[in-house]
C-alpha cells in the first residue's frame, strides 16, 4: 500500500458527525433533514456524512449563545482566564493536526504537505490572541470635563455569527473565533456543508477543554439557516468570509437590526511587474502561489500586469512553469497540485476558460481536464496571455488555477489596469527599486500590497479588502477591535484598582 493510499484510508475519527453542538452538548438535529454527504474531491466517493441543521436547531444555537452572554459570567471574566481557554484550544489542535490535514486534503484538494503546514500554523493564532490578553488596552483612562475619573472600556460586542466557506475553513474560522472568545463574546459557528471535518474536530477540542456551555455553538446547514442566523436580532455581530455577492446581502440583512459586520470577500488580485525585475523570479512566485491551493484562494495573484515589451517573454516563462506542474493525488509526495473542491467549481472554472478563449485571449497552456486523470475534480493549471483588461477572465473571480497576463504601456497604465476591477483584496509589485515599488504600492487600491512576492500577513497586522473585497479587518490587534464595543464610563472617583 502506498503512502497516499494509507493516508486516504485512515478512518474518520470524528465522534459526533451526525449531531450539532449546542449549549455544550452534542444534540440530534430537530428538523428531520437529510444528512450532508462529504465527498472526496479526488475519488468522488462519500467518505463521511454530517448532520443538517434546520430552523429549530439554529434558533436553539442562537438562544444558547444569547443566554451565555447575558446570564453567565463569561463576558466578565478577566481576559487572562479566557486566554487560557485559547491556549488549551491551541494545544488540542496541535495534537490533531495530522488528522485535520487529512480531512482538508480529501475535502478540498490541497496537497497533504501544504495541508499539514497550514494545520500546524493555525494553533499559533490561538496562542497569539491569548498573548494579546496581556497587552490589549481593555481599559483606557481618558480625560473628561464631566467627571473626576473617566475611562473607555473595551467590552465584548455580544453574540457573534461566524460564517466560513469551504476553501480554508479552519483558518478562516480561527480569525473569527479566537478574537471573539478573547473579548468575551459568544459564538454561533456555521460550518460549510462541503468541508466541515476540521471544524468538527475543533468543536470536539472545545468540549474536551471545558469551554462553558453556550460560548461556542456549531451547526452545519444550508443557505436558509445562514440567512436566519444573520437576520436574527439576538445576533450582534457577523463575521463572514465568502463571495462578494453573498457578502453584500449579509451587509443589508445585518443592517436591518444594526448588527456590526466584518466581511472578507472576493478578489481579483494583480501583480504589477516593473521593467527592472527578473521575470524568471516572477514566474516562479506566481506559479507557486497559484497551485498551492489549486487557485481556491481569494487573495491569489491571478492577474499579472507586465510591460508590453516583456509580455511574450514572460508568457513563455509562466507557461513553462504551469505546464511542468505535477497534477494528481494530493496525498502523493510528488504531486504539486490536487483537484478543486467541488464538481460545480470545476465546471465553473472550465466555463471561464471557454470565455477566455471566446473573448480572444491566447491560451498558453492548460485549459481542460488532465488527460491522465479519469476521476476527481481536476483542472489543468492554465495561463492566458494577451488578455484584454476588461475581459471576463480579467474582471471576475474564477477561484481556480487560471492566471491572466495583461500587457501595460507604462507604469501609469499598469496601475490603472491593476485598479480596474470591482475588487481590492491583495496585490503585489515586483521591482528591485524600493522607491519605485513604494510609489506603486501607495497607488494600488488593495487591502494588502506585497513587494516582490505573494505576501499576506493576517497574524501580526491583519488582513482585509477595499471596494467589493470586504469591509473591516481580521487578524492582528485589529481583529480584536472588530469584536469590541467601546463603553465610556464617567466616575466621581477612580476605582481602587486604577488609583
Amino acid at each position: 500500500m502506498t503512502e497516499a493510499q494509507t493516508l486516504r484510508g485512515r478512518p474518520v475519527n470524528l465522534r459526533h458527525p451526525d449531531k450539532l453542538f449546542i449549549n455544550g452538548e452534542w444534540v440530534a438535529p430537530q428538523g428531520g433533514l437529510p444528512a450532508f454527504d462529504i465527498i472526496d474531491s479526488t475519488t468522488e466517493e462519500v467518505f463521511y456524512s454530517v448532520a443538517q441543521a434546520g430552523p429549530q436547531d439554529m434558533d436553539s444555537a442562537i438562544a444558547a449563545a444569547r443566554y451565555a452572554f447575558d446570564h453567565t459570567d463569561w463576558p466578565f471574566l478577566d481576559p487572562s482566564v479566557r486566554a487560557e481557554y485559547l491556549r488549551k484550544l491551541a494545544a488540542g489542535l496541535r495534537a490533531r493536526s495530522e488528522e485535520m490535514a487529512v480531512y482538508w486534503t480529501r475535502q478540498t484538494g490541497p496537497t497533504f504537505a501544504m495541508a499539514q503546514a497550514s494545520m500546524q500554523r493555525v494553533p499559533m493564532a490561538y496562542d497569539f490572541y491569548a498573548d494579546l490578553a496581556e497587552t490589549y488596552p481593555w481599559v483606557t483612562q481618558a480625560k473628561s470635563s464631566m467627571s473626576n475619573w473617566s475611562a473607555v472600556v473595551a467590552e465584548p460586542i455580544g453574540v457573534v455569527a461566524a460564517i466560513v466557506p469551504w476553501n480554508t475553513p479552519l483558518s478562516l474560522a480561527t480569525w473569527k473565533i479566537a478574537p471573539a472568545l478573547l473579548t468575551g463574546c459568544t459564538v454561533v459557528l456555521k460550518l460549510p456543508a462541503e468541508a466541515p471535518g476540521e471544524l468538527l474536530a475543533l468543536t470536539e477540542v472545545a468540549e474536551e477543554i471545558g469551554l462553558p456551555p453556550g460560548v461556542l455553538n456549531v451547526v452545519t446547514g444550508r443557505r436558509g439557516v445562514t440567512e436566519q442566523l444573520v437576520r436574527d436580532p439576538r445576533v450582534n455581530k457577523v463575521g463572514f468570509t465568502g463571495s462578494s455577492e453573498v457578502g453584500k446581502k449579509i451587509a443589508v440583512t445585518a443592517s436591518e437590526h444594526l448588527a456590526r459586520f466584518t466581511l472578507e470577500l472576493g478578489g481579483k488580485s494583480a501583480a504589477v511587474v516593473l521593467d527592472d525585475y527578473d521575470l524568471e523570479k516572477v514566474a516562479a512566485i506566481i506559479a507557486g502561489q497559484e497551485i498551492s491551493l489549486t487557485g481556491q484562494n481569494c487573495s491569489s495573484l491571478t492577474r499579472v500586469v507586465v510591460p508590453r515589451a516583456k509580455h511574450d517573454e514572460f508568457a513563455e516563462l509562466l507557461g513553462a512553469k504551469f505546464a511542468a506542474v505535477q497534477v494528481g493525488d494530493p496525498f502523493a509526495p510528488d504531486t504539486q497540485m490536487g483537484p478543486v473542491a467541488l464538481e460545480r467549481q470545476r465546471e465553473s472554472i472550465l466555463g471561464y476558460i471557454e470565455a477566455g478563449k471566446a473573448e480572444g485571449a491566447t491560451l498558453v497552456t492548460g485549459g481542460s481536464r488532465p488527460a491522465h486523470l479519469d476521476r476527481g475534480w481536476f483542472v489543468e493549471p492554465t495561463v492566458f496571455a494577451n488578455v484584454d483588461r476588461n475581459a471576463t477572465i480579467a474582471q471576475e473571480e474564477i477561484f481556480g488555477p487560471v492566471v491572466s497576463i495583461i500587457p501595460a504601456d507604462d507604469e501609469d497604465d499598469a496601475v490603472e489596469i491593476a485598479n480596474g476591477t470591482p475588487f481590492g483584496l491583495n496585490s503585489a509589485v515586483f521591482s528591485d527599486d524600493t522607491e519605485r515599488a513604494w510609489g506603486i504600492a501607495r497607488r494600488l487600491r488593495a487591502g494588502t500590497v506585497g513587494h516582490n512576492g505573494f505576501k499576506v500577513e493576517s497574524l501580526l497586522i491583519g488582513f482585509g479588502g477595499v471596494k467589493e473585497s470586504g469591509y473591516g479587518r481580521e487578524g492582528g490587534e485589529m481583529g480584536v477591535s472588530a469584536y469590541i464595543e467601546p463603553k465610556t464610563v464617567l466616575m466621581d472617583a477612580a476605582p481602587e484598582r486604577y488609583k
